[in-house]
């Protein structure tokens, strides 16, 4: 599947549309999400465009690591 866990996307539907995370965990059609500017939280998969680049996250990782690593990425 191409949202795996680590994989960035973009938000681009809901109140956080615009905003980059990251996917946390999967959950059928549904992912959990996290990343800067945003709470963990459960967004549809049709919700976020996929982006080329994967972080090294667990699911288990803090926002702060997550948003740590991001930025590390190279992506704000």
């Amino acid at each position: 599947m191409i949202l795996s866990i680590g994989r960035v996307c973009k938000k681009v539907k809901g109140k956080d549309a615009g905003k980059y995370c990251v996917v946390v965990d999967k959950a059928g059609k549904t992912v959990v999400v996290d990343g800067r500017g945003m709470k963990r939280s459960k967004s549809d998969i049709f919700h976020l465009v996929p982006m080329p680049v994967t972080i090294d996250i667990t699911k288990n990782d803090s926002s702060e690591t997550i948003v740590k690593k991001l930025v590390e990425a190279g992506i704000n």
